[in-house]
């Protein structure tokens, strides 16, 4: 039998973290730019084995999230309520970004189902703050990878915002300018073609960054292309 199981209180979750928690994770981490919370090392399938067992519980995702703990964050966003997100709570907690794994995890786990996921992805490209901005393009991304029904549209209209900020040259948000593209690439052959056109835009833009993101989509979406790697 389980023995925590009957975790209910962000208390007793904390206790389970600092637990199984591993310094080395932690110090690991910073290997890949995660830096900047505080932490007790727990891997991903960790953390998503605590969240299963958990369950969706809002209440508890916010007194989580409020902990500032790295662990306890990712785990927020594992079992916030979907039916209860709110444009008021994802703007709260972009403001406590302080790492793009948190970034990622909160875009991909869930920001993505608000209903206005799409308005807040391009809202979100003019925010100044690096993590902020980055999370316009990360949800960017993470619609083009699983929201299978929306039509091509809802994706172009992303375009202008990519090229706009593909000139910005700090780290985590170039990564997301030139994932984002790559994905909504990726969808079909018609936005394929599309994403490398716009490639070639930013392009000859001719600034580092631009040059950098517009290499790596063209690498990408070509040789997909080519090989007739996605679908019509």
């Amino acid at each position: 039998m389980n023995i925590f199981v009957t975790m209910k209180t962000t208390a007793e979750i904390i206790k389970r973290l600092k637990k199984e928690g591993n310094p080395e994770i932690v110090e690991a981490r910073k290997n890949f730019g995660i830096e900047g919370s505080e932490g007790f090392g727990l891997s991903q399938p960790q953390i998503r084995s605590i969240a299963k067992e958990i369950g969706k519980n809002q209440d508890l995702a916010l007194e989580l999230w409020k902990t500032g703990y790295h662990e306890a964050r990712h785990i927020a966003t594992l079992i916030a309520d979907k039916k209860l997100i709110t444009d008021q709570l994802m703007d709260k907690w972009l403001k406590d970004f302080n790492s793009w794994d948190i970034v990622d995890a909160c875009c991909s786990n869930y920001f993505r189902y608000s209903p206005n996921a799409y308005i807040k992805a391009i809202e979100w490209t003019n925010r100044k703050k690096e993590f902020e901005k980055r999370a316009g393009f990360s949800l960017m991304c993470y619609l083009a990878c699983h929201d299978k029904k929306a039509e091509d549209a809802q994706f172009e209209q992303f375009f202008p915002y990519i090229y706009k900020e593909s000139d910005d040259e700090r780290n985590f948000v170039k990564k997301a300018v030139n994932w984002a593209l790559r994905q909504i690439g990726k969808r079909n052959v018609r936005l394929c073609k599309k994403s490398i056109n716009l490639a070639y835009e930013i392009k000859a833009k001719d600034d580092k960054a631009s040059r950098w993101i517009a290499s790596g989509v063209l690498r990408e979406l070509e040789s997909y292309l080519a090989e007739g790697k996605i679908k019509a």
